[in-house]
């Protein structure tokens, strides 16, 4: 309509027809049947000026012939066509035949596919290619951002807005997030999916980084992430082709319609954060997606749940876990550390000296070599801390791991008060854990030796001494010490003491 209008502009100025098929790409009978039309009318170029594009639609629509009864009928069945289309399997060859069978006398196949292109150019002009149902969810984050502002400070934060829509029904889901950063990619993605309620055969992306490391026209590579992602939903992952506008059209063509639809109704209202946008959002695209196509009688979300909600695959039990990846080298102690939480996880000893790939979640740690996992835990933030699965440790190294304090303290209180009171002074002189564990171990196992009765005196005489130490112990149990009602008068010689005599000692 718009070159239409340029014809009879540039006729009424005096450019000759040959020179306005030239300038406008097309044939000159083409240019001369339209001057003809608006000759027929009378037009003036004022008029034809004035007119809006609809208007002009309509003109040349009253101009032609009427319809014959034949079309008529068959354009009845073209907003059923349109639907069952879109179902898997279904060709405008069936549809045809469908048609035949009821309608002998109506067009045959060629006319019957030409008049059902002329009706989609019609209703919708810039849909041209035909999806699926349950076949492709295109993504994509819009141009333009929205904003809100902090309530305590007045900032101003910017916020991305991702958008993305079902091939068959265009059933639209939109959301604003911080960033196109994986975290928000990656959630925002699966949030639409629970919206659907389903999950599509393939994920069209457009190459940002969080989905493409490397835009290629036959083998993009995806990032690893997102086709984990991809994988616990079961899908795939088929980016556009760059600097291929029509791989997605139908999203960008969404993109402009929420700006009019979403944007536009917000503008003037200010939000503090990015939920209350979020819930804002939701009611203008619930509006937008109950809003019938023109020219037909149905909507965005009653296709989608007639035709496509049932041909998307289940959603899985469990939302996804996003996974980071981090190296490290197994120690010598049988320990990897993570540096994101200053944690250390235990690898099997024979492991020892190797590289690893570590692979963590919110809760969970798992550290691979080549491809075979060596180890998984439950992920621990505690600073400085230890997992450790005693299996891993070397035998003669397990005992660290086999006990604690407070078992070597209980197991103190079954000789004595004395004893018990002797293993907490060892445990509180803050040496290194084996140390004390090695001391604690030794004194206990004399129990054995010489009973729970003398082995608490001797921890009684050692602590009137304030030696705390298995070497202690043993001499007063040696010398018969633990059975003197006073302190012997001799020196005795205290490990990292000094020299005590009688009942006084100096540090």
């Amino acid at each position: 309509m718009r070159k239409t209008k340029q014809i009879f502009k540039l006729y009424t100025s005096g450019t000759s027809k040959r020179q306005i098929s030239l300038q406008l790409g097309l044939s000159r009978n083409t240019v001369t049947k339209y001057i003809e039309f608006f000759k027929r009318y009378r037009l003036t170029a004022y008029e034809v000026e004035k007119m809006t594009l609809e208007e002009l639609h309509k003109l040349f629509k009253a101009d032609q012939k009427p319809k014959s009864e034949q079309l008529r009928t068959l354009e009845q069945y073209f907003p059923y066509f349109d639907k069952e289309l879109r179902r898997t399997g279904v060709t405008r060859q069936l549809l045809w035949e469908e048609y035949y069978a009821k309608h002998p006398d109506g067009f045959r196949l060629s006319q019957f596919k030409y008049w059902y292109a002329e009706w989609r150019k019609e209703v919708s002009p810039v849909m041209h290619l035909e999806h699926k149902a349950g076949d492709k969810l295109f993504i994509d984050f819009t141009g333009k951002k929205l904003t809100i502002v902090d309530s305590n400070t007045g900032e101003l934060q910017d916020l991305e807005v991702f958008v993305c829509i079902l091939g068959s029904s265009q059933y639209t889901y939109v959301e604003a997030c911080a960033s196109q950063k994986l975290g928000d990619f990656i959630r925002c993605v699966e949030n639409a999916l629970h919206f659907y309620g389903g999950v599509p055969r393939a994920l069209v992306p457009d190459n940002l980084k969080s989905a493409v490391v490397k835009s290629s026209r036959y083998e993009p590579k995806v990032n690893e992430a997102f086709a984990d992602f991809a994988e616990h939903y079961e899908t795939a992952v088929l980016p556009t082709r760059t600097y291929r506008p029509r791989d997605k059209a139908i999203v960008e063509n969404a993109v402009r319609i929420i700006y009019t639809r979403v944007f536009a109704p917000l503008r003037n209202q200010t939000f503090h954060s990015i939920p209350d946008f979020n819930k804002a959002m939701l009611k203008l695209l619930e509006s937008h997606n109950k809003m019938s196509f023109r020219g037909r009688e149905y909507s965005r979300y009653s296709l989608f749940r007639e035709v496509e909600l049932q041909e998307l695959r289940p959603l899985p039990h469990k939302r996804y876990e996003i996974r980071s990846y981090a190296k490290g080298t197994v120690h010598k102690n049988s320990h990897i550390y993570l540096g994101k939480d200053k944690h250390y996880y235990s690898v099997s000893y024979r492991h020892i000296g190797k590289q690893v790939k570590i692979v963590f979640t919110d809760s969970f740690v798992e550290i691979y070599h080549k491809d075979e996992r060596l180890a998984a835990h439950t992920r621990q933030k505690k600073k400085y801390g230890y997992t450790t699965v005693a299996e891993h440790m070397p035998s003669h190294h397990r005992f660290v791991s086999e006990w604690s304090s407070e078992k070597f303290i209980a197991w103190a209180g079954h000789i004595g008060e004395n004893c018990k009171g002797y293993i907490i002074g060892i445990l509180d002189k803050k040496q290194h854990p084996e140390q004390s564990y090695k001391s604690c171990l030794g004194i206990l196992h004399l129990a054995k030796k010489v009973g729970n009765v003398r082995l608490d005196n001797a921890c009684r005489r050692a602590s009137d001494y304030g030696a705390y130490s298995y070497n202690m112990v043993e001499r007063i149990l040696q010398k018969g010490w633990d059975t003197l009602e006073e302190d012997p008068q001799e020196n005795i010689e205290v490990p990292d003491h000094g020299n005590i005599r009688g009942g006084n000692y100096y540090k």
